[in-house]
C-alpha cells in the first residue's frame, strides 16, 4: 500500500496543530475581569475549548456564576482580547508543521477545518508559520454547522475535490472523530490535545500518534478505501 491512497488531509487546529489553551487562558481571564466575575481554572478551559468560541462563552460565564443576559458584551469584550493576544502565548506542538511538510511532499491536497472563528483561524496559522502549507482554511463560522456535524468536512473534501474516503482527517478530540466517521472519512487522533478531559483511545478512530510527523499512510491500521 502506499500513501497515494489518499488525496488529501484535513486537520483540526487547536489541540492539533498549536497548543491555544494559554491563549485562551488569558483572553477569558480579561474577559471575566472586565465583567466582575470570578475567573475560571485552566483545567475548565481545557476540557471546554474545541465546540466553538459561542459554547465556550456560555460555559464560561455559567461557571463563573455569570448571568446568561451576559453574552453579547461577554462576546464582545472575548472578539477584542483574541484578536490582540491571538498566538502569543501559542506554541505549535513538535512535529506539527513537520507533519504537514510530510504530506504535503507525499502529493496531498490539505485543508484546515476548526470551530475557531476564521478571523482568528488565518491569522494564528500565518503567524505559526503554517498557512503556506494549507490548501484551504475553514473556520467555525465558515458554514451553518460546525464539527461534530459532518458537514464542514464534506464541504472541505469538496474544495480540496477529493473523496472522504481518500481523504485523511487529523484531529485532537471526540468531536473530529465523529464529524470523520459520519462524513466517511478515515480519521488519525493525536494523544495530546483537548478531548474534553476524557482519554483520545477511547475514542473511535483508525490509528493514534504522538506527532503528526510520525503518521504512517501507508499502515495497515489506517484503513485503504
Amino acid at each position: 500500500m502506499t500513501a497515494r491512497r489518499f488525496d488529501a488531509a484535513i486537520v483540526d487546529l487547536d489541540g492539533t496543530l498549536v497548543d491555544t489553551l494559554p491563549d485562551f487562558v488569558v483572553v477569558l481571564d480579561r474577559t471575566l475581569d472586565a465583567l466582575g466575575l470570578p475567573r475560571v481554572s485552566r483545567e475548565f478551559i481545557e476540557r471546554t475549548i474545541g465546540k466553538g468560541s459561542e459554547h465556550l462563552i456560555r460555559s464560561t460565564l455559567q461557571a463563573a456564576g455569570g448571568d446568561a443576559a451576559l453574552f453579547d458584551a461577554a462576546w464582545a469584550l472575548y472578539q477584542r482580547h483574541y484578536l490582540a493576544v491571538n498566538g502569543d502565548h501559542a506554541a505549535v506542538y513538535p512535529g506539527a508543521r513537520e507533519g504537514l511538510e510530510q504530506l504535503r511532499a507525499c502529493g496531498l491536497r490539505l485543508a484546515c477545518v476548526t470551530n475557531k472563528p476564521l478571523a482568528f483561524a488565518r491569522p494564528l496559522l500565518e503567524r505559526k508559520g503554517m498557512l503556506g502549507l494549507l490548501d484551504a482554511v475553514f473556520g467555525g463560522d465558515s458554514f451553518e454547522r460546525r464539527k461534530p456535524d459532518p458537514l464542514p468536512l464534506v464541504r472541505a473534501c469538496e474544495a480540496l475535490a477529493s473523496a472522504a474516503a481518500r481523504t485523511l482527517v487529523i484531529g485532537d478530540s471526540a468531536n473530529d472523530a465523529a464529524a470523520a466517521r459520519a462524513a466517511g472519512c478515515p480519521v488519525v487522533l493525536v494523544r495530546y490535545g483537548y478531548n474534553h478531559g476524557e482519554p483520545i483511545e477511547h475514542v473511535d478512530a483508525d490509528a493514534w500518534v504522538d506527532r503528526i510527523d510520525a503518521i504512517d499512510l501507508a499502515a495497515d491500521t489506517l484503513i485503504a478505501p
